[in-house]
């Protein structure tokens, strides 16, 4: 029987020959992943059920990203219950804050997560390690259950396949389609099923976009309800990985495709209140900004902080913005160093902040006060997402945040661009 990559993932989950749409399976996942935010609430729930122990100890996660910075008696408490609680559970991987960095993105760098691979996880953005050709799920509130048995019912989903051909023009990203693609999604424009859908990307693009390119749009995609996201299997350092089992089958059966050209797309904002409410960037051309970010899980990987520097080369930080810079993984923090670009952002202005989620994380770190207005490439800008119910939050790629920190209101970077080459 034809599969897509996401039923054939699936099925290994199972141990069956084929599964398919509509089909409710306990798929066996290889990793659980839990966030420092919710470790001690899964604990509580377990405890009063009477567990002592979880299945899998071995094939657990726990990684601090969210609460890197302690400054609260309350943060300081949780940290050592989380480690009080990864000891109890004997749990295989625990990564406290300064030994791995964010959740979303350490485990593809470790290697603990592989194309091919089956992934639970308590947090939505997990959605980011469909960019190696794995398949993760978020299980929510309901990672207890799956801490305790070792899976939970899930329904095989149906896939938007979505071929992209053609290649980004000056200024544009990987983000930039992700918030075009999200607004003509939830508005109807398209008139495709995406909710609880997976959406799986192909097409001589996808083969030749990097890893960090491929995280960010899985992250993106995430917000607007689709079930996962994945793309052909790719290792995370580039490499050609030994899963060609993994690709859909040519004969697969799609609930629905789409081809979008990447030589079309112009530079966009996220508008403040959700990813999918993009415009073209330069609807918000001229806004002021106070406040400026670069990293989370969709763009802090190392490539995306070497973008960010080409755009800042010989300029610094306008000075009524600072720009909050967080490496998504301790190693990524060190290549920063080691290749110059950690002294780049530093000269320029920038405030360097510990690997992980950074301000995404409601604020924890570099939080906006009232009437304050960012520019970043968080996951996501909600009211209050980082700091004040009172602040505005727009979303860009790597590229026009930096063009925007110098100019201290939000840029086309095309136009940044075409001025630094004169």
């Amino acid at each position: 029987m034809a599969m897509t990559m996401t039923e054939k993932l699936l099925a290994r989950a199972v141990g069956r020959d084929s599964v398919k749409p509509g089909d409710v399976i306990s798929p066996e996942p290889e990793l659980v992943i839990l966030h420092d935010g919710y470790v001690e609430t899964a604990h509580k729930i377990l405890s009063e059920l009477g567990y002592k122990r979880i299945a899998n100890h071995d094939r657990t996660m726990i990684i601090t990203d969210h609460n890197t910075i302690q400054t609260t008696p309350r943060s300081i408490e949780q940290s050592r219950n989380n480690r009080r609680i990864a000891g109890e559970w004997k749990v295989g991987h625990f990564y406290d804050v300064g030994r791995g960095g964010h959740g979303h993105i350490y485990p593809m760098e470790a290697g603990l997560v592989k194309p091919g691979m089956f992934i639970f996880a308590y947090d939505m953005h997990c959605t980011n390690f469909g960019a190696v050709g794995a398949l993760a799920l978020r299980c929510g509130p309901d990672v207890p259950m799956v801490l305790a048995t070792g899976t939970m019912w899930t329904v095989v989903p149906e896939t938007l396949y979505i071929e992209l051909v053609g290649s980004f023009g000056p200024g544009v990203h990987a983000r930039d389609l992700g918030f075009k693609l999200s607004a003509d999604l939830t508005s109807g424009k398209l008139g495709l099923e995406f909710d609880d859908r997976t959406v799986e990307f192909g097409g001589d693009a996808v083969e030749a976009m990097p890893i960090a390119e491929r995280i960010a749009l899985c992250n993106t995609l995430t917000e607007i309800g689709v079930n996962s996201v994945i793309f052909p299997p790719k290792s995370y350092d580039g490499a050609a990985p030994d899963a060609s089992w993994v690709r859909s089958d040519p004969d697969a059966r799609y609930e629905n495709r789409l081809t979008l050209r990447l030589d079309e797309l112009v530079p966009q904002v996220a508008l403040p209140g959700g990813p999918d409410r993009a415009a073209d960037v330069t609807e918000a051309a001229g806004r002021d900004i106070d406040h400026a970010f670069l990293g989370s899980c969709g763009s802090g990987m190392y490539e995306d902080f070497v973008l960010a520097a080409r755009v800042l080369k010989g300029h610094r930080v306008a000075d009524r913005v600072r720009l909050l810079v967080v490496p998504g993984t301790i190693e990524t923090a060190r290549r920063m160093a080691d290749s110059g670009l950690t002294q780049q952002f530093m000269d320029a202005g920038a405030i360097l902040l510990p690997p992980g989620c950074g301000p995404c994380a409601g604020g924890v770190g570099g939080p906006m006060g009232p009437g304050e207005v960012s520019i970043s490439t968080a996951a996501t800008n909600g009211s209050g997402r980082m700091g004040s119910k009172e602040s505005e939050c727009y979303l860009a790629s790597p590229i026009t945040v930096t063009a925007s920190a110098i100019a201290g209101r939000i840029v086309d970077p095309r136009e940044a661009m075409a001025l630094a080459t004169h």
